[in-house]
């Protein structure tokens, strides 16, 4: 799913008065996206991972490790990093669809995988670097 996609589902989306809160997610996106790509890069070349994730928030969530954070940085969103195995293991994604899962990942060095939480729900997207 691409973030675009997510946007046009969002039922605030065409409301004026009622943002959706995914507009400010693209935002920060763009502003943090040098980063989260150093950081993807890291993770795969010293083998902790070839699935990073990065989990996009503006919440608390117990899982991974704060990267960028909203307060610190005056944005929107915060972003924490992960992967797949992390979610395998909490049992966001189970075993049995860990294959599909790898199978339909985007290659980590040009788009980011993002675990998006919002209230309606969560959802991956992936985001292209450029």
């Amino acid at each position: 799913m691409n973030i675009e996609d997510l946007m046009a589902r969002d039922a605030g989306a065409d409301d004026p008065a009622n943002p959706s809160p995914l507009k400010s997610l693209k935002l920060d996106l763009d502003f943090y996206k040098e980063s989260i790509q150093e950081v993807a890069a890291e993770m795969m070349a010293e083998g902790y991972t070839l699935y990073p994730i990065f989990i996009a928030h503006q919440h608390e969530v117990s899982m991974g490790e704060i990267l960028l954070d909203r307060n610190e940085l005056n944005t929107q969103w915060t972003i924490q990093v992960s992967s797949l195995e992390e979610f395998v293991d909490r049992g966001l994604i189970k075993e049995e669809r860990r294959e599909h899962f790898v199978k339909n990942f985007k290659p980590a060095n040009d788009f980011m995988c993002l675990f998006v939480i919002v209230p309606e729900g969560a959802n991956f997207v992936f985001y292209p670097y450029a």
